[in-house]
């Protein structure tokens, strides 16, 4: 959404994408913690194997991608965090 568009909602749609945005923050912060577990998993078995071949940690990039991407822009929703605070919504 656009800024314009947040100062032309009620306070109950705010509140509304209030709910969606503090459901998009759990479901990042549980994705990170996630992937970071597969990251952790996949090092100790690594570390632990017999043999050390490093083509195994190629597909560890794959989560350090994703969790780069999701931590990269945690301020998408500023705006809609802005006109929260003006209206004392949050």
């Amino acid at each position: 959404m656009e800024k314009k568009d947040l100062y032309k909602l009620t306070d109950e749609e705010l509140l509304l994408e209030k709910k969606k945005l503090n459901k998009s923050k759990i479901f990042h912060a549980s994705s990170i913690g996630f992937l970071a577990g597969i990251l952790i998993f996949g090092f100790v078995a690594w570390i632990l194997s017999p043999d050390k071949k490093l083509g195994f940690l190629i597909p560890m990039a794959i989560p350090v991608f994703f969790i780069y991407r999701m931590v990269k822009n945690p301020n998408k929703n500023k705006d809609l965090e802005d006109v929260l605070k003006e209206r004392r919504l949050m």
